[in-house]
Formats: structure tokens, C-alpha cells, sequence
């Protein structure tokens, strides 16, 4: 099984055994239910369904609440699929956050923090147009000339301008776990992951 989905709870920072101060992020990993199990002869491809995190029924379609009960499992809130066979998994079984281990590496996806229509020093780290001097009032953190004018008389595709900023898929890749907390589900690992607290993430080993 390559990993689990887990919620960003926040980041914090711990001492290692030289005494440097590490920040890091808390993320709860699991319980996470196996609620189906695809296959090449009836999906088309291999893959195994995991949920995680309870939602009230109320609050859940009958669809939904069909599909989970085929796992004798309650609504969830998060679904992903994790592409590949795996033989030792049965639908129903929970997998929680011991099915990591200390001192391995792992790769963190998430969905950036939205920052909105953004401008290009924000966006991209612009420096702006020039000083503020010879007669220019308000072109501090303009973008610039985007192109030439009669060739090719047209703007470039992909060049850097103001417009969405965040909002997006991240991964992060070999992150270090430094401390499990397996009675509340908690794995403790290095560096920051993409997403604001409370956010899902999906964690792969």
C-alpha cells in the first residue's frame, strides 16, 4: 500500500539530540477505511479506495451512503484512489498511522493556500519598474514591457503575468518523519507541507 490521507493539524518545531530547534509539521494520519478495491476485470485498472474522516449522514447522499456501507463504514469526507494491486488488503480494513515508521521518507500532496488575483511581485517575485524618480509616480510594482511591438506582434505564451495565484496541487517530496503518535494518529514530520490547517493532504511513502 503506497500511503494514506491525512489532515495538516499545524506546524510546530522540536529539538533534536544537538539541540537545534526543527520546525515541523503535525499532520493526523488516519483511520483510514479501504472502501473498494478496483480490479483490471471489472473497473479496467487496479486500484484500492480509501476514505477518511467522518461526516454526519444528514449531511451525505443516498449514493454515498450505499457506497459506504458495502465497507460497513460510516460517511466519510475524503476519497482517494491509490492506483496499483495489492493482494493483502480486504475492503473494510483500517489502516492508521503505524502503517509508517519512524525515520522514513516521505512525499506530501496538498492544495496550496488561495491567494487570490495577485500582481507580478507577488506572483512571481518581481522587482517592478525602476526608481520612483524621473517623472514616474505609480509604476512601482508594475510588470513592464511584455513583448515586442511589429515582431512578432504578439505576447508570448507563458509569460509571467499578474493573475491567480495558489489554489493549486503541491507535492512535496522526501519529507523525514521524526515521531509517531500512533494513540492519537499523529505523524510528526520535517519541513512544512502545502495547505492551510485543517486541510487534507495525501501522504505516500
Amino acid at each position: 500500500m503506497p500511503g494514506l490521507i491525512g489532515k495538516k493539524i499545524g506546524m510546530t518545531s522540536i529539538f533534536d539530540e544537538e539541540g537545534r530547534n526543527i520546525p515541523c509539521t503535525v499532520i493526523q494520519a488516519g483511520p483510514c477505511v479501504i472502501t473498494q478495491i478496483k480490479t483490471v476485470e471489472i473497473d479496467g485498472y487496479d486500484a484500492v479506495q480509501l476514505a477518511f474522516d467522518d461526516k454526519k449522514e444528514k449531511n451525505s447522499t443516498k449514493a454515498e451512503i450505499g457506497h459506504f456501507k458495502k465497507s460497513n463504514s460510516t460517511p466519510k469526507r475524503k476519497v482517494v484512489e491509490f492506483r496499483g494491486k495489492y493482494d493483502e488488503l480486504k475492503v473494510g480494513q483500517i489502516l492508521n498511522v503505524d502503517f509508517f515508521s519512524d525515520d522514513t521518507w516521505l512525499d506530501v500532496t496538498g492544495l496550496s493556500k488561495g491567494k487570490g488575483f495577485q500582481g507580478v511581485v507577488k506572483r512571481h517575485g518581481f522587482s517592478g519598474v525602476g526608481q520612483s524618480t524621473h517623472g514616474q509616480h505609480n509604476r512601482k510594482r508594475a510588470p513592464g514591457s511584455i513583448g515586442a511591438s511589429s515582431d512578432p506582434s504578439r505576447v508570448f505564451k507563458g509569460m509571467r503575468m499578474a493573475g491567480r495565484t495558489g489554489n493549486s496541487r503541491v507535492k512535496v517530496i522526501n519529507l523525514r518523519v521524526l515521531k509517531l503518535i500512533p494513540e492519537e494518529n499523529l505523524l510528526i514530520i520535517k519541513g512544512a507541507v502545502p495547505g492551510f490547517n485543517g486541510s487534507y493532504v495525501i501522504i505516500e511513502k
